[in-house]
């Protein structure tokens, strides 16, 4: 029960903003710059040495003397506002650097350098403007598309940060920063294998860049290759002994290997450097537990909810471990005590669930896990467009089967022999459109069914606005997917597409239904928990509380299994 999160890095803009120290000579399709006369360009030269020997001081002391000659000089406006931003005065350079923007409107140095400042002070809006004029300035200006991509990469709009990382690269090709900041666009959106690529080329083109080699290290993680995970957190440490990132990713990666001593090397190492490192205190504990050494253990998880009392992963890790001591009622106070400040968590409920049968109150148990109440099914109509179900699962399996983000799943996740996707709701969508109405639609006759209340935590927790995720899973023979539950989501559902013979036909052993209320194998509690199973058929969606255990019983064909799940978030719109 361990957390399984990578860290990585964004490509993040600069904290000090790019100089350009010298003055810029005319070329075709470029402004001229502001003429200065006399020994300006001299006087700009030094100020831009000056800023990169580390003397903001003097660089700003040189411009002032200059801009009291010459007040419009737009190099000078804009080193004194990098000068100025250097030594912390953010806000006099944003005045300094719409300055320079003013006497010289054409200046994509100076309007990229106000874009950074805007970004660094949390004024986004006014960031993304001053980029995209940088950029009809001067559409050569490579600085000015790699920084708005950034900015496109830090705010989630990861199909701009992509289309503007593409076109720094079109200007400057050994950008490395730029192959790293598309890389990361495309690990966000779940193209893996294209990641992993854009890595590489990175590196290639920069071998020292340690965050690069921390994110591609993620990738590897994310692809189940834990062992060049681990590798290539190493070498990015030699590189930058202090990345934290890269030794809590190399304490995951020998996790997964089984090498948990050195894992906890690994974590004890970040929290030397960061004490408050809440998720390498927790997999530190989770390690120490695999070991056996269940009271340091049970420290280290109280600990780590010292450190965060909101981190339900640890509480939950906490809860197993007291079981895995012989203490139910322990264990149910651990659940307990976090439901009382974050009533509804996903992830104590279903450990509360299954804790509750140890400690004798089944009754209570199978109201919290209500199949009867909280579990829906219904056989879809084909969506409007669409003549018949055929036709649109046709479609669907053919969108899915090509989608850019289907991978092989790594023993890190719950699916095992099959494909795992991405989110089907970024480009190309295809079919999803119809399919998210019909989710939307669904989930709207859910709420009204289950009703409003205070009388069960799940409706308690019912949030007013929904954000929805989707993706696909493809299983193939022997497949299968190993009990979870979705811890971000309140709603959770899937959606059949393709079935095979023998799981629409009854066999002994519900071979390839999904199955309801069974926990992981390594969860330590002693008392069996009512389960429920449900034949999947094309065009069958169920719903249910994303705290319900859920897993696919295995089946052995040749025919695939295609389905599409997806959880319905708090925030968003209204279903």
């Amino acid at each position: 029960m361990k957390k399984r999160k990578h860290r990585s890095q964004k490509t993040k803009r600069r904290e000090k903003p790019k100089i350009r120290p010298k003055v810029r000579s005319s070329a075709p399709g470029r402004p001229a710059p502001v003429q200065t006369g006399g020994p300006g360009p001299d006087v700009i030269a030094l100020a831009g040495a000056a800023l990169r020997n580390g003397d903001p001081h003097n660089a700003f002391g040189l411009c002032q003397d200059l801009l009291a000659t010459e007040p419009q000089n737009a190099d000078a406006l804009n080193l004194a506002g990098v000068a100025a931003f250097q030594v912390g005065l953010a806000e006099d350079a944003v005045y300094l650097l719409k300055l320079a923007w003013a006497c010289a409107p054409q200046n994509a140095e100076a309007l990229t350098n106000l874009g950074n400042v805007l970004g660094h002070l949390d004024r986004t809006d006014e960031a993304e403007q001053a980029y995209c004029q940088a950029m009809a300035a001067d559409p050569a200006f490579a600085e000015g598309f790699f920084n708005f991509a950034a900015l496109m990469e830090n705010t989630s709009r990861h199909e701009e940060s992509a289309v503007a990382y593409e076109q720094t690269l079109q200007l400057a090709p050994g950008h490395a920063l730029a192959y790293q900041g598309l890389a990361n666009t495309l690990k966000a959106r779940g193209r893996l294998e294209e990641a992993k690529s854009g890595y590489q080329s990175a590196l290639d083109r920069n071998p020292a860049l340690a965050t690069a080699r921390t994110n591609l290290a993620a990738v590897l993680h994310e692809l189940g290759d834990f062992d060049c995970a681990a590798e290539h957190c190493r070498r990015a440490l030699k590189d930058q002994p202090n990345l934290i990132e890269a030794r809590f990713n190399l304490g995951l990666a020998l996790q997964e290997l089984g090498r948990f001593e050195d894992s906890i090397a690994a974590y004890d190492a970040v929290l030397t450097r960061q004490p408050k490192h809440a998720a390498a205190a927790m997999n530190a504990a989770y390690a120490l537990q695999r070991l056996g050494r269940l009271p340091e253990a049970g420290k280290a998880f109280e600990r780590t909810l010292v450190l965060d009392r909101d981190l339900a992963k640890a509480a939950a890790n906490l809860a197993d471990l007291r079981l895995e001591q012989g203490d139910p009622a322990a264990a149910l106070a651990v659940t307990e005590r976090f439901l009382d400040h974050d009533p509804g968590n996903t992830e104590m409920l279903a450990c509360k669930a299954l804790i509750l049968g140890d400690v004798g109150r089944e009754a209570e148990a199978r109201k919290l896990v209500d199949f009867k109440r909280f579990l829906w099914t219904h056989q879809m109509p084909p969506p409007h467009g669409y003549e018949n179900l055929d036709e649109f699962n046709t479609l669907l399996a053919g969108h899915l089967l090509a989608h850019p983000t289907l991978t092989r799943a790594p023993r890190s996740h719950a699916t095992r022999n099959g494909l795992h996707s991405g989110e089907l709701l970024d480009p190309p969508k295809g079919p999803l459109w119809a399919l998210k109405t019909m989710i939307l639609g669904a989930a709207d006759h859910y709420c009204s069914d289950v009703g409003q209340g205070t009388d069960h935590p799940f409706l308690a927790r019912r949030p007013d606005r929904f954000e929805i995720s989707i993706w696909g899973v493809v299983l193939e023979a022997t497949g299968h997917q190993l009990p979870h539950i979705h811890p971000a989501a309140w709603l959770s559902g899937v959606y059949y597409v393709e079935v095979p013979d023998i799981v629409t036909t009854k066999t002994p052993g519900q071979a390839g239904w999904i199955e309801f209320g069974q926990p992981p194998g390594h969860f330590h509690n002693r008392s069996q928990p009512e389960t429920k199973t449900i034949q999947p058929a094309p065009g069958l969606m169920v719903l249910f509380p994303s705290y319900f255990y859920h897993r696919t019983i295995p089946f052995e064909t040749n025919e695939r299994r295609i389905s599409i799940a997806f959880d319905l978030m708090p925030g968003g719109q209204v279903p």
